[in-house]
């Protein structure tokens, strides 16, 4: 069961602004300083995690009754895209750090232990991460191998993940298994490990093309605690109604703030090259007109979904996330979205032309192109696109 939220107008996500101007001014003294330099050397962005935490940002979605913000996943994605505009690696970790989030305020209220944990999450900033996928599930979300065993009150579990992003430095892990060992492996639960709690023994490094700062490594983590650390809700409850639609919305959005920023040094080029030739509009301008058009259509999508959603945790029934059509939209999200950030920093690179290209200049696109190109690799976009085709042979038109 979803737990119901208090609706938010859009006048309410309009008076956000200046949380966001808070944030921007974080983007420009903090994340944007070291961008560079945690994208060369793939390491945790801390000075940026720590700034946001410093302002109170990583409970943004935490109730007000338990502290938090109280912020809806409108503001949540103006936050990230706007991070995006600064550090692809530090938006996305705050993306995901708020979807671990969404999923116990979502879902795990009705627990004195995870009413709990959320005031100690807004009273420490806590960090928290997701091990979801497995070696030997081949990325399938919906099936685990690994189970969570009880004794008494007490849990132990063990998990090969090939990917835990920012594993290494997050204070909380939300893990992904089967309900028991004699569960079968889609009948899965959440379970929220504790650092101190877990042992993380490495499996793999995090080289990379592009969002090095994620350093998302790959990890056997082997954890214990009490057995009110597991979600009240069924995880399949939880995927389809918070971490699917929330993950993609984020995404979306942090994705939408790397290309808004592509667009602007794209703009600023242009407007050097207009004052070489005073009266006379430069050629690369149309470009930039076409790059901006495709940027509309990006964040135009991003809204509308994030808005459907929010109505739907209005209307606090569960129910309404079942049919496929939601599902479907929301796929097409993430793949539009995927798709478009590589067009257009691909086409503000034309623009910028060898001013892009270089890494040692103010227009340098080379992070953002990397950046851009892991968007359609995280799920998949085959996957997804197959998994949609499958639901529109049943999906009935209009629902």
């Amino acid at each position: 069961m979803i737990t119901p939220v208090i609706e938010v107008t859009e006048e309410t996500v309009l008076n956000c602004d200046d949380l966001l101007k808070q944030v921007h001014a974080i983007g420009k003294d903090v994340l944007a300083e070291n961008a560079a330099d945690v994208d060369r050397d793939a390491r945790f962005p801390a000075e940026a995690m720590a700034a946001l935490a410093q302002a109170k940002l990583l409970s943004a979605y935490v109730p007000a009754e338990y502290g938090g913000m109280g912020l809806n996943i409108l503001q949540i994605a103006k936050i990230c895209e706007a991070l995006g505009q600064y550090c692809g690696s530090s938006a996305m970790i705050y993306a995901m750090h708020c979807i671990q989030v969404a999923c116990v305020v979502h879902h795990a209220q009705d627990s004195a232990y995870f009413r709990q944990y959320l005031r100690r999450l807004v009273e420490e900033q806590r960090l928290m991460a997701s091990a979801t996928t497995e070696i030997g599930t081949g990325g399938d979300l919906t099936s685990s191998i690994c189970a969570v065993e009880m004794e008494m009150d007490a849990f132990t579990l063990t998990k090969k993940a090939p990917v835990i992003s920012y594993g290494e430095y997050a204070d909380d892990i939300l893990v992904t298994c089967r309900r028991s060992a004699d569960a079968q492996a889609s009948d899965q639960v959440q379970v929220l490990v504790r650092r101190g709690e877990y042992q993380a023994e490495p499996l793999s490094t995090w080289d990379t093309m592009g969002f090095r700062g994620t350093c998302s490594s790959g990890f056997t983590l082997t954890a214990i605690g009490a057995a009110d650390q597991v979600l009240p809700t069924p995880f399949s409850e939880i995927l389809s109604q918070t971490m699917h639609p929330y993950s993609h919305i984020v995404w979306g959005a942090l994705w939408s703030g790397i290309a808004a920023d592509a667009v602007n040094r794209a703009r600023a080029f242009v407007r050097a090259e207009a004052r070489k030739t005073p009266g006379e509009t430069p050629i690369c301008a149309i470009r930039l007109a076409e790059v901006d058009q495709v940027l509309q259509e990006m964040r135009h999508n991003v809204l509308c979904l994030t808005r459907e959603y929010q109505d739907l945790l209005n209307a606090g029934c569960p129910d309404l996330f079942h049919g496929f059509g939601f599902s479907i939209r929301t796929n097409n999200l993430k793949v539009s979205c995927s798709q478009r950030i590589v067009q257009i920093v691909g086409g503000a690179l034309l623009i910028c032309g060898i001013s892009g290209y270089r890494n040692d200049s103010k227009f340098s696109l080379s992070r953002h192109l990397r950046d851009s190109y892991g968007a359609a690799l995280m799920v998949n976009n085959d996957r997804i696109t197959k998994l949609n085709a499958t639901m529109l042979m049943a999906h009935k038109e209009g629902f």
